[in-house]
């Protein structure tokens, strides 16, 4: 029994790495095709089937920061205040964690429906890339608040007793022990939030919206890659190409955000490890 499921394991895994690899061979086939520099650095026109996505770009590593500050800001905070300050045996603790895990499933699209209301027509902000980057930073939150919560509570107990005992402050400790313990899992957390607000569709059409301009501020709509992607191959004749390049480059920012967040967190420890 124990060798079949083993053998099931490989074969699924096998499968799953092979799937991958076609999707992203079709994808850089296709891509390379007519790819030049001046796809990055252009403007798009004739809806997209021309020129370049250097405005879809800006627009999506605004919407991406946006996201990230808000979730790195709220989410750590709240992450700290459920795993070292609330009450572990209160009802109503229990319950926001139950809530967060449940918020965690919900359907993308609800959640573009709910910023739409709050933040394009309550708040007034319109089809922005604000509103689009909030939107998102509520998407991620639930994620990675429950993520970072567990890194902080697999800090060892002994930790937190010894800075008492030398007299640390709460604060202090956080600080000096919990934070730095925890950072892989605060990596983890900005990660899966990144992959998230990058490959995001539904929720970005009904807060960001279509214009492919280059913004000039947060407070103009922005598309995102993602919509762009979607536009081309659903709505224009004739954009499967810049749809296939488009896909690239988005693929590319991932791997390449991945990437760098990896090595920042791997190189940090090693000089925390020569001190």
């Amino acid at each position: 029994m124990e060798g079949l499921t083993k053998t099931i394991s490989w074969f699924i895994g096998i499968a799953l790495i092979a799937l991958l690899f076609f999707i992203l061979g079709d994808i850089i086939l296709v891509s390379i095709k007519n790819f030049s520099l001046s796809f990055l650095l252009d403007s798009p026109f004739s809806g997209g089937r021309k020129g370049g996505i250097l405005p879809i770009i800006v627009s999506t590593l605004l919407i991406l920061i946006i996201s990230l500050v808000v979730v790195i800001l709220i989410g750590l905070n709240s992450s700290l205040y459920l795993a070292e300050f609330a009450d572990q045996n209160n009802r109503s603790i229990t319950i926001i964690r139950k809530s967060i895990e449940i918020l965690s499933a919900v359907p993308s699209i609800v959640f573009g429906l709910f910023g739409n209301a709050i933040f394009s027509v309550y708040f007034g902000m319109g089809f922005s890339i604000l509103s689009g980057g909030l939107t998102l930073a509520i998407m991620a939150l639930p994620l990675f608040i429950t993520t970072v919560e567990k890194g902080i509570r697999s800090v060892p107990n002994n930790y937190r007793h010894v800075a008492f005992s030398l007299g640390m402050s709460r604060f202090t400790m956080i600080k000096a022990i919990i934070i730095p313990y925890s950072l892989p899992a605060i990596f983890v957390g900005i990660v899966l939030s990144v992959g998230r607000a990058l490959a995001e569709t539904a929720a970005l059409i009904f807060t960001s919206g279509y214009v492919d301009r280059m913004p000039e501020s947060i407070f103009d709509s922005g598309r995102s890659l993602s919509i762009h992607i979607y536009d081309l191959t659903m709505n224009v004749p004739g954009g499967d190409l810049n749809a296939y390049k488009t896909s690239l480059v988005l693929i590319v920012l991932i791997l390449t955000t991945n990437t760098f967040l990896n090595a920042s967190l791997t190189r940090w420890y090693r000089k925390r490890i020569a001190l």
